[in-house]
């Protein structure tokens, strides 16, 4: 089986390594994934962005690679995307449209249900299979919609789990992995260090060059890092967390945190008023769609100081956590890889 595969974001990466796992040797992927899975046809670097105003500086690049992609849809199987919506939906409406009769397969799907719900109707009618990692999501579509719930792929990544919340003496810091991001938390994550007396750990990405690292995180003197993101937050008490998947890998391990998240003005004005949600984690979102409940605090732009968030660390209970968190792991049920793998294998003889 040949697979055109989108896989712009490295959590999508991560995904597609654990769903390749599951399926044959005799599968070929081409198209845009990380260089560990073969030979992409972009270096991801040049894919990463950050918020509203880097999307349009670099809408020239992106319907290049989008056409790229549509050739190449021409001698594959069936098409794989994985998340990225804003990239990957309109890439599935421009092979639906020159190629009718292609599968198309969509794994982590656009959040219709937060904003633009009238991309619903436009993922029904162009994806052969819509592949959900949300319990509530298939709702939102209509009845005879090619909607499953899969189960969710961290469940498939996240071995490790805490037992009990005995104290470590350590603290986690994730500023994320986007160097707008993680310019903007670094400063306040320094001065949420000098208040505190114990270890503190810095999760940075692997693929992140020594030189890199000094240009994006500054002084790190004060930190330990650590490249084990699962692994320190199961051996942390608390976890400072920019907003993303991290946030829901720390809610699964059962660490307690705080979520943060620091973007430019004007991108924070046009997301307050295209998405409506109540709240920015993910864990937050299905806990209270489930429960009416929430699971961890949440800082966002002006709110994000230093003495909020050490306050928070001090005030949180932690013990409220970790019950819910047991109750957000028991929603997700198990990881998906397994039954995305079956459905390639369903549509390759439908």
């Amino acid at each position: 089986m040949k697979l055109l595969v989108s896989a712009l974001e490295h959590s999508a990466n991560v995904h597609l390594k654990y769903l390749m796992k599951e399926l044959t040797d005799n599968v070929e992927i081409i198209g845009i994934f990380d260089a560990s899975l073969g030979e992409s046809i972009v270096d991801l670097r040049s894919t990463a962005i950050m918020g509203f105003v880097d999307v349009f500086k670099k809408l020239p690049f992106f319907f290049r690679l989008k056409n790229q992609m549509v050739n190449l849809a021409s001698d594959v199987d069936k098409v794989l995307l994985i998340d990225s919506s804003g990239f990957n939906l309109p890439l599935a409406k421009s092979i639906r449209k020159r190629y009718p009769n292609k599968e198309i397969i969509y794994y982590i799907l656009p959040q219709a249900w937060a904003w633009k719900k009238k991309r619903i109707p436009v993922l029904e009618k162009t994806i052969t299979k819509l592949a959900s990692i949300l319990p509530f999501e298939p709702s939102y579509y209509s009845p005879m919609a090619p909607v499953e719930y899969v189960g969710h792929p961290l469940l498939d990544e996240i071995t490790i789990q805490k037992t009990d919340l005995t104290p470590t003496g350590t603290i986690t810091f994730m500023p994320g992995s986007r160097p707008g991001e993680i310019r903007k938390l670094m400063d306040v994550y320094r001065e949420v260090r000098s208040k505190l007396t114990c270890e503190a750990m810095l999760v940075i990405p692997t693929h992140f060059s020594e030189e890199r690292i000094a240009q994006l995180y500054g002084d790190i003197s004060a930190f330990t890092v650590t490249h084990d993101a699962h692994a320190t937050l199961a051996r942390s008490d608390f976890a400072f967390i920019c907003s993303g998947t991290a946030t829901l890998e720390a809610s699964l391990i059962g660490t307690p945190f705080v979520l943060v998240y620091i973007t430019k003005k004007l991108d924070y004005m046009i997301g307050r008023a295209l998405i409506k949600l109540k709240y920015a984690g993910l864990a937050n979102l299905l806990l209270s769609h489930a429960y009416g409940s929430t699971l961890h605090p949440e800082f966002i732009q002006d709110e994000v100081t230093a003495e909020s968030l050490y306050n928070c660390y001090l005030q949180m209970d932690k013990e409220q956590f970790f019950r819910d968190a047991a109750k957000l792991r028991s929603l997700l049920q198990h990881g998906s890889a397994k039954r995305v793998s079956e459905i390639l294998k369903e549509t390759q003889h439908a």
